[in-house]
Order: structure tokens, then C-alpha cells, then sequence
């Protein structure tokens, strides 16, 4: 059992994509506190917001395969095409997901005024701004330098 943990402690990739979404889930829960001025663990759940734990978590494992593997791997392509899919989902789809919550949540609105019933709201904040995208590849760079050159 502790050879598996070490086995992954030592992949350097895995590493740094797990510390650039620590690092930037803890900034947006850090931004969230300031902001609200209460913790909550829930905020490291969170979709959506500055800077975006996706593009960092991926941004992380691409930069870290490219500069264990090289840049020719079939390993850097895959990350590529993966971190290419996730941060346009994170930066499209969940935005639209987001805009049809927000009217979703008006006809709930509407119904609750009809019949006086409370009802659950839709979250309406679900992708990333492009600055929260840029951020968050910012994070998942510098995470995976410190682990891949310096650790």
C-alpha cells in the first residue's frame, strides 16, 4: 500500500494537476469568503468562478506531460485534446447551461407567485469567463513548473 502511494506521489503530472486545482479551488473559496465574509467547505465544489479550477487542473496535467514526456508524446497530444475539450465546455456549454437556468429560475419565479409555493432555484453560475479561463491556465502552469523543475 505504501508503494502505491509513493508510485503516485512520484507521478509528477498527477501531482501537478491535483496542486493546480487545490491552489485555484482555494483561491475562488479564499475570493468567496472575502465576499460573502463566511467559509463554507462547499466552496471548494463549486463550478464556475475566478479562477477556473478546470482550465488549471488541465492546463497543469498538459504543461507537465509536455515537459516530462516531450512535446512529440502521444501522451502531450491526449492531454491536449482533453484540456482543448474540458476548458471549451467549462467556457461554452456550462455558460449556456448557466442562461437557461437563469430563465428556468424566472418561470419558477413566476410559478411560486401562482401558487405560493417555495421552490429550489437553479444555480445559475456554472462556466467561466475567459479571464477565468486565462487565470486558471496561469495556475495550472505554474503548478506544474514548480513540481516538474523544482520538486
Amino acid at each position: 500500500m505504501i508503494e502505491e502511494i509513493n508510485q503516485l506521489l512520484i507521478n509528477k503530472a498527477l501531482v501537478s494537476s491535483v496542486l493546480a486545482w487545490f491552489i485555484a479551488q482555494t483561491a475562488k473559496a479564499i475570493f468567496l469568503t472575502i465576499k460573502s465574509r463566511k467559509f463554507r467547505f462547499n466552496l471548494y465544489s463549486l463550478p464556475g468562478g475566478f479562477p477556473s479550477s478546470h482550465s488549471a487542473t488541465c492546463i497543469g496535467l498538459v504543461t507537465a506531460v509536455g515537459l516530462v514526456d516531450g512535446l512529440s508524446s502521444s501522451l502531450f497530444a491526449i492531454s491536449v485534446i482533453l484540456a482543448v475539450f474540458i476548458i471549451y465546455d467549462a467556457k461554452v456549454i456550462r455558460v449556456e447551461a448557466g442562461k437557461q437556468a437563469q430563465s428556468l429560475n424566472k418561470v419558477l419565479l413566476m410559478i411560486e407567485e401562482d401558487t405560493g409555493e417555495k421552490m429550489e432555484r437553479l444555480k445559475e453560475i456554472l462556466g467561466h469567463s475567459l479571464l477565468e479561463i486565462l487565470c486558471g491556465g496561469l495556475v495550472g502552469i505554474l503548478a506544474a513548473l514548480l513540481v516538474v523543475v523544482v520538486w
